[in-house]
């Protein structure tokens, strides 16, 4: 176990003791225990399975491959309607976990079992996703603009075009695309 993990465990946190319960679920999975994003993450022969993560008002177990899964029993939350592949089973007490953990293991194994067999999620290309009007419009008045960000990759495109777009004003549509017009011409993502 890595020191980081230790020190994760051992730290009073919320949801500690939920965590503790979800670890001990996991470990009957057999799954390599590592440390990604801040959390505690699952993985089988390297590749991701699940992620251990608290919120505010819930911790929760997130299926990296969850939208392959067969949920039969109702457990599987999309978090947003951006995310495309993971899925969360939420929880707020040791109580919760305990009741539902046979359920929670055929979940991971299930996980388990889609990428053993290579499965993987059909995600939207990025020209699947809304180009909001405000920012096409700039990149027809700027050639070099559209071309910076065609060279973009295309998550750096996706990432542009969700934060564009989830604004509800058109002025607060045309604020974010002002402020990005630079990064864009650098090459940059939104968070590089």
């Amino acid at each position: 176990m890595s020191d980081r993990i230790a020190a994760f465990f051992a730290k009073a946190q919320p949801w500690q003791q939920e965590f503790a319960q979800l670890r001990s679920l996991l470990d009957e999975c057999g799954l390599e225990e590592g440390f990604k994003w801040g959390w505690p993450c699952y993985m089988q022969d390297g590749a991701n399975i699940v992620l251990m993560h608290g919120f505010k008002e819930y911790c929760a177990l997130l299926l990296f491959k969850g939208a392959l899964l067969d949920d039969a029993d109702g457990l599987l939350v999309q978090q947003t309607e951006n995310v495309q592949s993971a899925r969360q089973i939420r929880f707020t007490s040791v109580a919760q976990i305990q009741q539902q953990s046979a359920a929670i293991l055929r979940y991971v194994r299930a996980a388990m079992a889609a990428e053993k067999a290579g499965l993987s999620v059909q995600r939207k290309s990025t020209a699947q996703f809304d180009m909001p009007e405000e920012f096409a419009s700039r990149l027809a008045e700027q050639p070099k603009l559209q071309a910076a960000f065609e060279a973009l990759t295309p998550g750096r495109q996706r990432g542009y075009l969700l934060h564009f777009g989830q604004a509800k004003q058109s002025a607060t549509r045309v604020a974010r695309v002002e402020r990005c017009i630079p990064r864009i011409l650098e090459g940059k993502g939104m968070d590089d």
